[in-house]
């Protein structure tokens, strides 16, 4: 399937998706936000894909939503994009497989809601994050209030929300909005190498980690724990369990097929 705004490549059991709107600094428009939707559930149907990489590529992640088209928006209109960004980032957050955000450059506003709707975020040295909307008059609209204090706490979250200031790779390490800071011309290579990590585990066991967690983000602990031991007693009706088991007793590496 070919893209206007979005290339994607798939190799060695990963999907890698680029953003591709670099005139606008991968600016977010419905037109991408649409097509990023439809790739998800394209991802989600395919069972070579195991793990997928984010990315805008070398020069910059997403500097945020194409203001030029949002300005166009009146209340109606802006309740349809919002929803549209919504949509597509909740598909990242939903999907059954791990998300890896590769962050070089700007990941601003949108471009920063992107990457917190990915599972592990990534950065290059250089690398920049903020939500800059209160400048404009608005507040983060596609769960950046959300998620953003589910990664680094109310207190930060308050902070780079009500100023608009943005952060450096560094701090963005420090704080955990990200996982990992390497030199830029690494980055892909450290993506790609832990994204092949987690493709090798056992697909059923990871889209049931994913879901516990997401789902215990929500609710108090009792409920937690109470859907953390019915999907854990779930995962022993696959094959997927019986293969760990017994490779880990047989001492040898267990070939997982996601059954």
């Amino acid at each position: 399937m070919d893209f206007e705004t979005l290339l994607f490549d798939k190799e060695d059991g990963l999907g890698i998706i680029t953003l591709n709107r670099p005139k606008s600094l991968n600016g977010l428009n419905d037109v991408l936000l649409r097509e990023l939707s439809q790739l998800m559930d394209l991802i989600a149907g395919d069972e070579e894909i195991k793990a997928v990489i984010l990315t805008g590529g070398k020069k910059v992640f997403a500097a945020g939503g194409d203001i030029a088209y949002i300005a166009s928006l009146d209340a109606v209109g802006a309740a349809s994009f919002v929803a549209l960004a919504q949509d597509a980032m909740d598909k990242i957050d939903r999907l059954g497989k791990p998300v890896i955000a590769a962050v070089c450059g700007l990941a601003l506003g949108g471009g920063c809601e992107l990457a917190l709707a990915a599972d592990i975020r990534l950065a290059a040295d250089g690398a920049v994050f903020g939500l800059p909307e209160i400048n404009l008059g608005i507040i983060p609209g596609a769960g950046g209030t959300q998620r953003l204090t589910r990664a680094v706490g109310p207190g930060w979250a308050k902070y780079l929300v009500y100023t608009g200031d943005s952060i450096d790779g560094d701090l963005a390490l420090k704080i955990g909005l990200i996982n990992g800071l390497f030199p830029q011309e690494q980055l892909m290579e450290e993506a790609r190498k832990l994204a092949k990590k987690l493709a090798a585990k056992a697909p059923l066991a990871l889209k049931a980690a994913k879901s516990c967690i997401n789902f215990g983000i929500g609710v108090d602990l009792a409920s937690g724990l109470q859907y953390e031991q019915k999907t854990w007693a779930l995962l022993f009706a696959t094959q997927d369990q019986k293969e760990g088991f017994n490779a880990f007793l047989e001492k040898r590496k267990a070939k997982f097929t996601g059954r």
